[in-house]
């Protein structure tokens, strides 16, 4: 495997079954990506973009197909070793945040790092200072607007400094100025750190700011768009 690849996809496949028979979610998808990219997945409600992305980062399990990041074949793992991918390569940032409603900020943004037993407190404070909630880390996510929950879950994913950041529909829950400041933010925090960004989502500007970009229709692979200025 290409030492600059960090996600190939070989012939992936989520089927589930039915009363009336098997529903085909993701039907034969492959994929490269290389180390930096940014991929955006389109399509509309129900074509499996969330599910791909959910298995792209080893929280859901495909019916068949392959899928290695970082050069290792993550479902010929077992169980717990897979579920420590996510601190070593991962960063998964979610649409509804996922912050824990009983730890501040600055307690959500350590927690990665203590899981890996690293020192946590001064990563934490810096990465909540580069999202620009200095004076707002000590507060707990009830006390903060839709926008500060992004901006935590984004600091969360990146203070681990993840090979990869995965992104489901990060803006989708934002108003449009929001949303475009979160944006913002997330290419910022990947050029910096050298993470390939993947994110699902349904915001055309958004996609268009990615290198390449995939959309399903019915679990298919329908179309690859590379960004013309990188052909």
């Amino acid at each position: 495997m290409d030492a600059d690849v960090v996600i190939e996809v070989s012939h992936l496949k989520k089927n589930v079954a039915e009363a009336t028979g098997t529903l085909h979610i993701l039907d034969d998808i492959s994929l490269v990506l290389e180390r930096g990219a940014t991929l955006a997945i389109t399509g509309s409600s129900g074509s499996g973009k969330s599910t791909l992305l959910g298995i792209l980062a080893g929280l859901d399990t495909p019916s068949s197909g392959q899928v290695r990041l970082m050069g290792e074949d993550i479902f010929a793992m077992d169980e717990d070793s897979r579920a420590r991918l996510p601190p070593r390569h991962i960063g998964f940032v979610f649409q509804s945040f996922q912050l824990l409603p009983n730890l501040t900020a600055l307690e959500n943004v350590m927690l990665p790092l203590e899981l890996q037993g690293q020192p946590a407190r001064d990563a934490a404070q810096q990465m909540l200072e580069r999202v620009g909630l200095a004076s707002r880390m000590h507060h707990y996510p009830k006390t903060l607007s839709g926008g500060e929950k992004q901006r935590v879950a984004l600091a969360r994913a990146f203070v681990v400094t993840p090979a990869i950041l995965f992104a489901d529909e990060p803006t989708g829950s934002l108003d449009t100025e929001t949303g475009r400041r979160i944006a913002e933010l997330m290419f910022d925090l990947n050029r910096e750190k050298g993470a390939t960004l993947v994110l699902v989502t349904h915001d055309e500007k958004l996609a268009a700011r990615c290198d390449q970009r995939i959309t399903l229709v019915s679990g298919r692979l329908a179309a690859t768009v590379p960004d013309p200025d990188l052909v």
